[in-house]
C-alpha cells in the first residue's frame, strides 16, 4: 500500500509498546476502517528514512507518536517525530501524542529519560549537531501539544485510553464508526465470509441478512463489517433496535432518522410512511449508501426503509440483522448468513476475557470456569454477562461456588432475562411448542409430536 493510502501514522518504540498499547490501538483503528500505518523502528536498516516511510508520514492526516521511556533513545523515532512536526508546520498535519509513562515536560525541556537519551546520541556522535538541534526542537513542540497521558487515565486502563484515541481520530476524520465491545473472540472468519458476500459484484446493490437467535452475536458481527466498509461510503446510516423502535415510535420515526443520517443534515420531517418511502427513493436512488438495520422482525420495516426492491444507487450495501430468517426470505435479500453458537474453547476464552481480563482462566479457577461456560451453550451474550458479574464479585472460591449453584437452579435474574430474549420474540404458538419440547418431549421422535401439534392447530411447520 502506498503512502497516499494512509490516514493515520503510528510511531512507537517497539521495545516498549509493540505488543501492548500499540498493537491494541492499531487493531482498533483498523477495525474502525481507518487506514493506519504501523511503523516498527526495530526493523529498519541504514541511516536515513526510506521513501515509503516518508510517504506514509507525509500523506497521513494524523500522526500519533506513542512517547514511551525509550522513545528518544531511537534515532529512527526521533527522525519520524521531526518529519511529523515539519508536516504539521507546512501543511497542518494533526499530531496526537500519547505520553506513555513519560511526562510532557520531559519532552518539552529534554529532562529525565528523554534528556539522557539525547546526551547519549550527542556523546556517541551518531548524528551531527544540526540534527540534534532539530530533534530537540521537535521534542519541544510535541511536548507542548494536547494529547493523552496514561497517568491521567482512571486506573491507567489502556483499553479506555485506546477508546478515547480512536473516538477522537474518527471525529477528526469524520468517519461513521459503531462502537463494539473490547473483547472480540472468533469473529474474524465470520467477518471475512460476510465481506465476501458484500464485495461480490461491486456495481450492483447488495443486501445481506445476518440471522440467528437472540444474544448470539449478530449485531457485533454486523457492526464490525459496517466499520470495515464505512471508509468507502460518503453516505452511511445505522439504525439500531428497529423492532423496538418501530413498536414504540413507529416506522415514520425510523424513516426520518434514515433520511437525516444519509443527508448529514436535519431536514423537514415526513409524516406518513408512503411519503417517507417516496422521499427516500427521490433523495437517495442515485447515491451509493451503506445502511445497517439492526434487529428487524417484520418485512414491512424493510419495505418502509429500503423500498420494495431496495431503492438506493449502484454500489450500495445494506446489512440487516434479525432473529427471523423468514423476514429475509420474504424480502428476497441477496445473501444470508447464519450466526451459530461458539465452540467450547472460544467460549472459555470469551468468558475469561470478561472475568479475568486474559485469554485463559487461572489454574485455580479452571474447573469452575469450565462448569459455568458449559451452561452458556456457546451464547456470547450469556458468557459476557456471567464473566462481567463474576469479575465484579471477586475471586473467592465460595463466591464462585454460590454463583454456580444459583446458576444451576435458574434463580439469577440477569441470566434469566438474557435467556428470555429469544423466547419473548416467539409468537404464542411457537412459545407453546418450545415449552412442550423443553418440559415434555425432549428426545421424542419428531414425527410423533409434529402430528400432535398439527392437531392442536399450532402450525409447527
Amino acid at each position: 500500500m502506498e503512502g497516499r493510502d494512509y490516514e493515520v501514522f503510528l510511531s512507537f518504540r517497539g521495545l516498549d509498546t509493540r505488543k501492548g498499547i500499540t498493537d491494541h490501538l492499531y487493531t482498533r483503528l483498523r477495525e474502525a476502517g481507518v487506514r493506519a500505518y504501523r511503523d516498527d523502528e526495530d526493523l529498519h536498516t541504514g541511516e536515513e528514512i526510506g521513501p515509503d516511510l516518508l510517504g506514509a508520514i507525509e500523506q497521513s492526516k494524523i500522526s500519533i507518536p506513542i512517547l514511551s521511556k525509550s522513545y528518544a533513545s531511537s534515532k529512527w523515532c526521533l527522525m519520524e517525530l521531526t518529519k511529523m512536526v515539519e508536516c504539521r508546520k507546512r501543511k497542518g498535519q494533526i499530531i496526537m501524542p500519547i505520553f506513555y509513562y513519560v511526562e510532557p515536560s520531559e519532552l518539552r525541556y529534554q529532562t529525565g529519560c528523554c534528556g539522557e537519551a539525547l546526551l547519549v546520541h550527542e556523546n556517541r556522535k551518531r548524528v551531527d549537531d544540526e540534527t540534534i538541534g532539530k530533534w530537540r526542537a521537535a521534542l519541544n513542540v510535541v511536548g507542548g501539544l494536547k494529547g493523552w497521558n496514561i497517568e491521567n487515565v482512571a486506573n491507567r486502563h489502556e483499553g479506555q485510553l485506546v477508546k478515547q484515541v480512536v473516538t477522537t481520530v474518527l471525529s477528526e476524520l469524520k468517519k461513521a464508526y459503531l462502537e463494539v465491545c473490547d473483547f472480540l473472540v472468533g469473529i474474524d472468519d465470520s467477518v471475512k465470509e460476510v465481506l465476501g458476500m458484500i464485495d461480490s459484484d461491486k456495481d450492483n446493490v447488495k443486501t445481506v441478512g445476518i440471522h440467528g437467535m437472540g444474544g448470539i452475536g449478530k449485531t457485533i458481527l454486523a457492526k464490525v463489517v459496517y466499520n470495515q466498509l464505512s471508509q468507502e461510503f460518503a453516505y452511511t446510516c445505522f439504525l439500531g433496535g428497529v423492532r423496538d423502535t418501530s413498536n414504540s415510535k413507529g416506522l415514520v420515526y425510523l424513516q426520518n432518522r434514515l433520511i437525516s443520517d444519509l443527508s448529514n443534515q436535519t431536514l423537514p420531517s415526513v409524516d406518513d410512511v408512503e411519503k417517507g418511502r417516496g422521499t427516500i427513493k427521490e433523495r437517495f436512488s442515485s447515491k451509493k449508501v451503506l445502511v445497517l438495520l439492526d434487529d428487524v422482525d417484520d418485512e414491512s420495516q424493510l419495505i418502509a426503509l429500503l423500498g420494495r426492491r431496495c431503492c438506493f444507487g449502484h454500489g450500495s450495501r445494506i446489512l440487516i440483522t434479525t432473529r427471523d430468517a423468514m423476514v429475509l426470505r420474504a424480502y428476497k435479500v441477496n445473501s444470508t448468513y447464519l450466526v451459530e453458537g461458539m465452540d467450547f474453547p472460544r467460549s472459555l476464552q470469551l468468558f475469561s476475557k470478561h472475568a479475568f481480563r486474559r485469554d485463559h482462566p487461572p489454574i485455580e479457577k479452571l474447573e469452575q470456569s469450565r462448569e459455568i461456560v458449559k451452561f452458556a451453550q456457546g451464547l456470547p451474550l450469556l458468557l459476557e454477562v456471567m464473566g462481567l458479574t463474576l469479575s465484579l464479585r471477586g475471586q473467592r472460591k465460595e463466591i464462585w461456588d454460590d454463583y454456580l449453584m444459583k446458576l444451576k437452579k435458574g434463580v439469577i435474574k440477569r441470566i434469566r432475562s438474557t435467556l428470555m430474549i429469544s423466547y419473548e420474540a416467539l409468537d404464542p404458538n411457537q412459545r407453546q411448542i418450545f415449552l412442550d419440547i423443553a418440559c415434555l418431549f425432549d428426545g421424542y421422535d419428531k414425527s410423533t409430536v409434529m402430528y400432535m401439534w398439527e392437531d392442536c392447530g399450532l402450525c409447527p411447520t
